[in-house]
């Protein structure tokens, strides 16, 4: 199984017909998605190069497609808005993929986001989320390089795990040390390091203790927050399944950002090592160096 997304999930592109958005929604495609189409406003009636009807809204696409996802490639002053047209069309998962968003304009979003329950939102300013499956058959909406997840199905130890991430970088690492050990993959999320966002580990750490084809999850986060202490005292108290994490940024000086927009020390909070002191305390397996991701898995898994 897998959380949010699967291999039957209609999906559209917000931006289909901008050089990100064009070249994306063609992966997509290439990885098995099942893409239905994309909106430009003012190019309603037109198709793309791979075919797929181009509509003038989100509200058209999900009236004539039954679109249930979108990945949003909007420039960052139109990205707000967009989040919000796609929850208001009915869309149950909007990845915006769009970095640089003002963080005014998200704070409006979010508070806006309170009245669409139905909508789930991931990002801005992240990879996107991927569950994998055999050729055809799996749901990649956004970029990170699809062919290095393992289903878990096809996975030699016949153990798939749930990975969260604030770095797209240091997710698809962990994708890579993780299937090389035989472990597979059963949903990937890289929830973005903007300091306002949707999903965040808490919510997700949930989905995927109830999922019943999940057998451990991966947490990676960075200096700057709290999320990760938040999320630490969540595994605790509430979740069974062995977790592993990784904190990036343990030689970032105090005051100066690190990368992403939240990754930044201020008053001695949000520092590496308060992070991984709280990850240990609630039992989580925590990797030293990022090459150690993947053997923290195992060891988490007892592999």
């Amino acid at each position: 199984m897998s959380i949010l997304v699967n291999d039957q999930t209609r999906v559209i592109c917000q931006g289909i017909t901008g050089s990100a958005g064009a070249f994306h929604t063609h992966g997509c495609l290439e990885y098995g998605t099942k893409m239905v189409g994309g909106v430009t406003p003012g190019k309603g009636g037109q198709k793309d190069a791979n075919g797929l009807p181009i509509f003038n809204t989100v509200a058209d696409a999900v009236k004539a497609t039954g679109a249930e996802a979108t990945m949003i490639f909007v420039p960052p002053p139109f990205a707000a808005d967009a989040i919000l047209e796609a929850a208001d069309a009915g869309i149950e998962v909007i990845v915006a993929i769009t970095e640089g968003v003002p963080v005014a304009d998200m704070v409006r979003a979010k508070e806006a986001l309170k009245a669409y329950p139905q909508s789930c939102l991931i990002g801005p300013n992240c990879p996107g989320i991927i569950t994998p499956g055999p050729e055809g058959a799996g749901c990649k909406i956004g970029i990170m390089p699809g062919y290095i997840h393992l289903p878990r199905a096809e996975a030699p130890s016949g153990r798939g795990i749930g990975i969260i991430s604030r770095s797209g970088t240091l997710t698809y690492e962990a994708v890579w040390q993780t299937a090389n050990l035989g472990i597979g993959h059963t949903t990937c999320i890289g929830i973005g390091g903007d300091p306002v966002k949707g999903l965040n580990f808490i919510e997700l750490l949930q989905m995927f203790e109830n999922d019943v084809e999940t057998d451990g999850m991966m947490m990676i986060g960075e200096i700057g927050g709290s999320d990760e202490e938040d999320a630490a005292r969540f595994v605790q108290s509430a979740i069974r399944k062995p977790v592993a994490a990784f904190i990036a940024g343990r030689t970032a000086p105090p005051g100066k950002r690190m990368g992403h927009a939240g990754a930044i020390i201020s008053g001695g909070q949000g520092t590496a090592e308060t992070k991984i002191a709280a990850l240990r305390a609630a039992g989580i397996e925590v990797a030293d160096s990022p090459a150690d991701m993947g053997s923290a898995m195992a060891a988490a898994l007892r592999l």
